[in-house]
């Protein structure tokens, strides 16, 4: 018996249907609350059955990427986010760490819920030692590791992992096989600039921040409080 290759998947279906139905809004072409009520109606109806359609839990493998500014941010916000659920976070910073960002001072304030480690000593510019750089990496990744075992760590953030990457101070397969060792329902976060493909490939999640204006490069304008540190 021949397999019917033309059978449909219904959450694609349901995501098509989401996708003709619109978000309403001045999108919608009709002109009198009743028929646009009536298209916002179905379109709730589509929703809620796309959510019931997924049912699937997993621990992800989210990546933040890309030249643009927000990367960090991004998971700080996931940070707030999980704790406001009552879990626990862990953050190691690879790369970073010269300085004190506003971030420490902030999350300091949850010492039962966050565990954060600034364990670079700045940009290469900075630190000018390469094999220094490698070994704080190294030590870094160490710490990564017993976060990543852990089962009381809902999410662990690797940030500037991707620069560590990138400079050859850690191999892609180390940090494969590193974030596949945590529980099925941890969550990893890991950031900077030119992730690899093999990551990429890996991840469930990928958003790249594309740079299109930044007031340091364009206006002289120095990095502030608040906005860069």
């Amino acid at each position: 018996m021949t397999k019917n290759t033309n059978q449909s998947n219904p959450e694609e279906d349901l995501d098509q249907k989401a996708t003709l139905l619109g978000i309403g809004g001045n999108l919608a072409p009709e002109k009198d609350y009743f028929s646009y009520q009536k298209r916002m109606q179905k379109r709730k109806e589509v929703q809620r059955e796309r959510v019931k359609a997924r049912k699937k839990e997993k621990g992800l493998i989210l990546v933040f990427t890309g030249n643009g500014k927000g990367k960090t941010t991004a998971s700080l916000g996931l940070a707030l986010r999980t704790i406001g659920h009552g879990e626990r976070v862990a953050i190691l910073q690879f790369i970073k760490g010269g300085w004190q960002p506003g971030e420490i001072r902030a999350l300091e304030k949850f010492p039962d819920y966050i565990q954060f480690h600034a364990l670079g000593e700045g940009f290469t510019w900075e630190t000018q030692d390469r094999k220094k750089d490698a070994l704080l990496v190294k030590k870094a990744w160490e710490k990564s590791i017993d976060y990543l075992e852990r089962d009381d760590y809902k999410l662990v953030i690797l940030d500037e992992i991707n620069i560590a990457l990138k400079l050859g101070y850690i191999s892609l397969e180390d940090v494969l096989v590193g974030i596949g060792k945590r529980p099925p329902l941890t969550h990893v976060v890991l950031t900077g600039r030119d992730a690899p493909q093999g990551l990429i490939d890996k991840a469930d999640l990928v958003t790249e921040m594309s740079l299109v204006k930044h007031p340091f490069k364009e206006q002289g304008i120095k990095a502030q409080k608040g906005i860069e540190f």
